[in-house]
């Protein structure tokens, strides 16, 4: 995929993603038991959503086995700054503050966290 604009993925895609993201590449069934540890899910479901997801471009397949094994076409950074900036755009009307205001007064953050994020407004500053 070349460009960010197309990176549309559905909730359950996303989930694909994040098993293809962390273990790099995995069988259909190896991205269905991963999760299964976190929702119900059908093996023929999983299989039809990876199936789709390669004619859209979001996995790469390996079918050179009998076994296919997929792993994601998209980066994690490209697909967080796409769906991000739709976000923002979307829900806090272009704001990023908006953003920012409701993620640390909804959720706790933590003294590291806190401080790469001041490091991050520090350096913003500085340009």
């Amino acid at each position: 995929m070349s460009t960010t604009k197309s990176i549309k993925p559905t909730e359950s895609e996303l989930e694909i993603l994040q098993v293809l993201w962390n273990k790099g590449t995995a069988s259909v069934r190896e991205v269905h038991e991963e999760l299964l540890s976190i929702k119900e899910a059908g093996y023929t479901t999983t299989l039809k959503l990876m199936q789709i997801m390669f004619e859209k471009g979001l996995v790469k397949r390996d079918d050179s086995s009998k076994t296919h094994i997929y792993q994601a076409a998209v980066s994690r950074e490209k697909t967080q700054k796409h769906l991000l900036g739709k976000m923002i755009d979307t829900l806090f009307g272009g704001s990023p503050t908006e953003l920012v205001i409701q993620a640390l007064g909804n959720h706790k953050a933590s003294a590291d966290e806190l401080e790469a994020i001041q490091k991050m407004i520090d350096n913003l500053k500085k340009q």
